[in-house]
């Protein structure tokens, strides 16, 4: 059975330390190791930092709603705005690098969504209303890979 827990937070940087803190504890509970959880918490910070600094006007202030789903393979975590959207358009292939590239062509906003790639397993993102991402941790993957 599926265990979800929610989270509803001021769209301000001084409660994300919240955030982090409750990933930290169900990670942690969930089996996942320091490694993998430095990586979630990495990536979380990354969405929610995005929700406060892009999402909401200083004159509209909003929040933040999270989930974490405990899994049989691992965790997802959705984090969730009302403000404004982006239009978000996937890298081309699993593989898409940024090494190729000069810094001058690299867009600032553009480097997040790679470091959630590459530090999660899945990353989708939806922006219709408002904005949606979920990062997915799947159990054990790196041990896998070896």
């Amino acid at each position: 059975m599926n265990s979800f827990i929610h989270l509803t937070i001021p769209a301000r940087a001084e409660f994300i330390d919240i955030v982090r803190l409750t990933l930290f504890g169900i990670a942690n509970k969930a089996g996942f190791s320091y490694e993998e959880i430095e990586d979630m918490k990495v990536a979380v910070t990354e969405a929610c930092t995005n929700v406060v600094l892009h999402a909401y006007s200083n004159a509209q202030p909003g929040v933040i709603d999270l989930s974490f789903e405990l899994e049989h393979n691992g965790i997802s975590i959705r984090i969730k705005d009302e403000g404004s959207s982006f239009n978000y358009k996937p890298a081309d292939s699993k593989g898409a690098t940024l090494h190729d590239k000069e810094l001058s062509e690299v867009t600032a906003g553009g480097l997040g969504l790679f470091m959630m790639h590459a530090l999660m397993d899945k990353v989708e993102v939806f922006s219709e209303r408002g904005t949606e991402v979920i990062l997915t941790k799947l159990f054990g993957r790196k041990e896998e890979m070896a």
